[in-house]
């Protein structure tokens, strides 16, 4: 009895064991794979806009090659479309041919990745796409060892090992007194196991009932924290994109209908709705470079780019942008400035958090409503009011409109193209900046933001 109990003990460990290693490795692979494409995009992206390919030099998109690739200690070449290698990390081969499967497939438009489990390597072949044309015009080679991976894959299954000789001894003393009791960690084992396969990444494994079960299942859910960090940001960055790129090109679409509906329209007004949608392009590409900043940088390299702004042009420029978008609601949107105002402010960020706000205003409005926007000083702080007639939040919502992708009403949200992200968004960039905000609200009624802001910036 105490040896059929000691084998059924001891198999399933070493099953968690297998399982654990061979996912920890096939993740942290695909994981990788994931993270060198997307930093490769945006290289590709950079690329693409130069003459980079044709023999133009610049210094940035080489640094930023070689940084990539010293970051995962492997080598990167870039081979323009007569197969020459016109870019080389490890600078032994620039300047030579290079014809390979992979290359050729690239050229036809098609990402090329491949791993070596016995030889520990990843290669990925990435198309670099010429701007204008849309064709293929070079091709991106990213190789880099795994020698990381299979070493934290190693010193887990020490770990791992260690954890299943002291299980080992525990059971082979106790199992005749405690089978029972035993049995029923390794039951929470692969119930756990089970989940996290199907796709249930967020429950961590709890086996409080022994020290062995608990360290296993610590250093593997330490083993999944780091797995979805990297894929949490990916995705929070593509939403957040989504989010805050909508209004600059809701605002072009609205001038472009605009002008398409009047092919008779007068030179003067083309010429102010193209210089309109020539600053929303340009507004776009601010916002389009921090966010890139953003990837590319760590937590403390996010800082704000402060400079001293006058607040009354800023929010005029909001109001100007968002005006169209308010005449086809039938919207009536007014701007109130009681006295000059220059603050030390990141000017994208706040740009972004106002906008949302004056946005939100109008969306969640009434047809024929109104939205008033006003700004106000004293000696220490600068303050915006956003004040709207519109459908109001209600009481028992407003104290969590401020999170990631929360919606008051999820299929009004979803009429309209909410995301969810804007008031989260918004309140990010104000901390940032050292401020508060507060919403009031009646159901029916309307909807106030106030925002305060300190007039000089303080680190």
């Amino acid at each position: 009895m105490c040896l059929i109990f000691i084998i059924v003990g001891i198999v399933p460990i070493m099953l968690i064991k297998h399982g654990i290693l061979t996912n920890y490795q096939d993740q942290a692979v695909k994981q990788r794979i994931s993270i060198i494409q997307s930093q490769s995009d945006l290289i590709t992206a950079q690329i693409s806009k130069t003459d980079y390919l044709s023999g133009e030099k610049s210094k940035i998109t080489d640094v930023e090659l070689q940084q990539m690739a010293n970051l995962y200690n492997g080598r990167i070449l870039v081979v323009n479309k007569e197969f020459r290698i016109i870019k080389d990390t490890d600078q032994t081969d620039e300047g030579k041919y290079i014809v390979a499967e992979e290359v050729i497939r690239c050229f036809r438009g098609e990402d090329g990745q491949s791993y070596s489990r016995k030889n520990g390597f990843i290669e990925i072949t990435i198309p670099i796409y010429d701007a204008q044309s849309k064709e293929v015009e070079g091709v991106m080679i990213v190789s880099t060892p795994t020698r990381d991976i299979r070493k934290n894959r190693d010193d887990l299954n020490r770990k791992v090992l260690i954890l299943q000789i002291g299980m080992g001894i525990a059971i082979f003393l106790i199992a005749y007194y405690l089978s029972k009791m035993l049995a029923k960690p390794f039951e929470k084992v692969t119930k756990s196991l089970s989940q996290v396969q199907e796709g249930f990444l967020d429950a961590d494994i709890s086996i409080p009932d022994y020290t062995e079960t608990q360290q296993l299942a610590e250093a593997y859910n330490q083993m999944l924290a780091r797995m979805k960090a990297l894929d949490d940001s990916r995705q929070e960055f593509v939403s957040n994109v989504s989010h805050e790129l909508k209004t600059p090109i809701t605002s072009m679409k609205v001038l472009a209908d605009s002008l398409l509906a009047q092919p008779d329209a007068p030179v003067e007004l083309y010429q102010e709705f193209m210089a309109d949608i020539a600053e929303e392009i340009d507004r776009e590409n601010k916002i389009i470079t921090d966010l890139l900043s953003l990837v590319k940088m760590d937590k403390k390299a996010a800082d704000l780019h402060i400079e001293n702004k006058n607040i009354n042009e800023l929010l005029e420029l909001i109001i100007k942008r968002l005006t169209p978008i308010a005449d086809k609601q039938d919207i009536n949107l007014v701007l109130e400035s009681f006295r000059p105002v220059n603050a030390e402010v990141d000017e994208t960020k706040l740009t972004l958090a106002l906008s949302n706000l004056v946005e939100n205003a109008i969306k969640y409005n009434k047809e024929g409503g109104w939205v008033h926007v006003s700004l106000n000083v004293d000696n220490k702080y600068f303050y915006v009011k956003v004040e709207d007639s519109g459908i109001g939040i209600p009481k028992e919502s407003q104290d969590a409109i401020f999170e990631r992708f929360y919606r008051v009403d999820k299929s009004h949200s979803r009429e309209i193209g909410g995301t969810g992200l804007g008031l989260a968004i918004t309140r990010s960039a104000i901390l940032m900046h050292r401020g508060a905000i507060k919403v009031y609200s009646k159901e029916g009624e309307g909807t106030t933001f106030t925002v305060r802001i300190p007039l000089i910036y303080v680190n």
